[in-house]
């Protein structure tokens, strides 16, 4: 389970992104850029981020620490944009919360250089995941301190939005031509040696077992939270084990 916070003080929206987060203090006294119900992408973005936030981290990933943010709308009434008290009205309740990592920089690869081997890892983890959107265009990666940290995981599983198809679509091949980290010759084979082994049943049951139930009810064909977890991790499981074999666009990857 992720642990829980109250949200305490709506600081600021972030424009950067679609959703329009909004930094939050809570009343654990941390700062959060929070990812709220109410926008537009819906709760399967915020799904999107907790599988993947948590499953990255357990590989070794660097991932900002997530958290539940209960929020209460009367927190937005000061707010002055209309759309942000409005978004914040629409998120009454859980929401998802992620540290702010405070001095982080987005990232550069001119000015950042990856070894082979963590690009590997991220290549083959973004591959995993079907990560459309970690491309040089649109990195979604901060430099914090000097180490590499992956953010911004709700264009990811696409097979979610699509149940019925969710096989074939998980089956498809990863063009990773675009990939922020693709210049840096990504050794793909042996991030696929060291972190396909880790993909198992219990891992991925402990991964989908932090999104919470809230998020995953009522969703058509399913008739409980535990059957659509189970959704999730099944196209994972598979695809770790072949999707070295399928990434396509960068030199030696298959």
């Amino acid at each position: 389970m992720l642990k829980d916070v109250i949200a305490t003080r709506y600081i600021t929206p972030l424009r950067e992104g679609g959703s329009l987060p909004g930094l939050v203090e809570a009343d654990d006294s941390g700062t959060y850029v929070v990812k709220f119900t109410g926008a537009g992408q819906g709760r399967k973005t915020l799904v999107a981020e907790v599988v993947c936030g948590e499953l990255a981290r357990r590989l070794g990933l660097r991932v900002p620490r997530l958290v539940t943010v209960e929020l209460d709308p009367l927190l937005g009434l000061g707010e002055p944009d209309q759309q942000v008290q409005d978004l914040l009205r629409s998120s009454s309740g859980t929401n998802l919360g992620m540290d702010f990592l405070s001095g982080a920089l987005g990232y550069d690869p001119l000015a950042f250089p990856v070894d082979a081997g963590e690009a590997g890892r991220t290549v083959w983890f973004d591959a995993l995941v079907n990560n459309v959107d970690r491309s040089w265009r649109n990195p979604n990666l901060l430099v914090h301190h000097g180490d590499l940290w992956l953010i911004d995981h709700g264009a990811t599983m696409i097979w979610q939005h699509n149940w019925p198809s969710a096989e074939a679509s998980a089956a498809r091949p990863y063009d990773a031509s675009d990939h922020a980290l693709a210049r840096f010759a990504p050794d793909v084979r042996g991030a696929a040696a060291d972190l396909a082994p880790l993909v198992t049943e219990d891992l991925l049951a402990e991964v989908t077992a932090a999104v919470p139930d809230v998020w995953l009810a009522d969703e058509p064909g399913f008739d409980h939270p535990d059957d659509l977890r189970r959704s999730y991790a099944r196209p994972l499981l598979a695809r770790a084990a072949v999707i070295q074999d399928r990434i396509t666009g960068i030199e030696g990857a298959a």
